[in-house]
């Protein structure tokens, strides 16, 4: 669908593109780039310097942008935009305590996590100092096509959705276990069967993850609950025999109590 023109006009009537470019200034601060100069802005959201300006002095005036010196960066009042929708899934009254019990069980961290195009993002946490090099935080962004939680929840989708996922999505050698779009179909299919993903090393070495999906009463994926390992501390056959029946439990747990 083609989208046109700031006002809403064009192509699309129902579409303002001047709100969706804001959203994706926002979405241009990452990990990578938490600040940002007025080109660098204009630069990765293919902008006129004037027009990031613009987006840039609305956003500050709004509270989400901070200015030092020459830089931009976002504030903790982002957050917000996120607390609707982690206030509508009663994290802080059902699922967090079910994922506490879950990390006490393991003895390892678990995550709860969203699928948002390619990406996977965590939106709870309850985190184990352990050997994990990865310093993860509510909000951080990994891809979905390397991580127990993205395939998770890719494998849930429709075929139309999923090969939409597949075509977006810029495949890295992030190890040399990382899977290609080839083997990730074959991969998917293999955890639609299982109804659990696991993923050995493909997004960071050293790292084995399990990842299992919360269903609706429906049976549609809302979430997926996730824990990771160090390959010294668990081995495969481990996490298949333990720790999937844990996890699968929690997310049986979740299904029935979540409205």
């Amino acid at each position: 669908m083609s989208h046109q023109d700031s006002d809403g006009t064009g192509a699309d009537k129902e579409f303002l593109s001047t709100f969706a470019r804001g959203l994706e200034v926002i979405r241009s601060f990452d990990t990578e780039t938490p600040s940002m100069t007025l080109s660098a802005v204009a630069e990765k959201n293919s902008l006129s310097r004037a027009a990031a300006r613009r987006f840039l002095l609305t956003l500050q005036k709004l509270g989400y942008v901070s200015q030092d010196d020459k830089k931009f960066g976002l504030t903790a009042k982002v957050l917000e935009l996120g607390y609707s929708y982690l206030a509508s899934l009663d994290f802080s009254e059902t699922v967090t305590p079910i994922m506490e019990e879950v990390s006490y069980q393991l003895g390892e961290s678990c995550s709860a996590l969203v699928l948002d195009g390619v990406d996977i993002v965590y939106v709870a946490r309850i985190p184990r100092r352990g050997l994990i090099p990865l310093n993860l935080q509510i909000g951080a962004r990994l891809p979905a096509y390397a991580t127990s939680g993205g395939r998770v929840l890719m494998a849930a989708l429709q075929a139309p959705e999923l090969e939409d996922v597949i075509e977006k999505t810029h495949f890295e050698q992030l190890t040399a276990y990382t899977k290609g779009p080839d083997a990730l179909r074959a991969e998917l299919q293999k955890i639609r069967s299982d109804g659990y993903a696991i993923v050995d090393q493909e997004l960071e070495l050293g790292m084995r993850a399990l990842a299992v999906p919360v269903l609706d009463r429906r049976g549609t994926a809302r979430f997926a609950l996730n824990s990771s390992s160090h390959v010294s501390s668990v081995s495969m056959e481990r996490i298949a025999q333990e720790y999937v029946p844990i996890m699968q439990d929690a997310a049986q747990k979740l299904t029935d109590i979540l409205p």
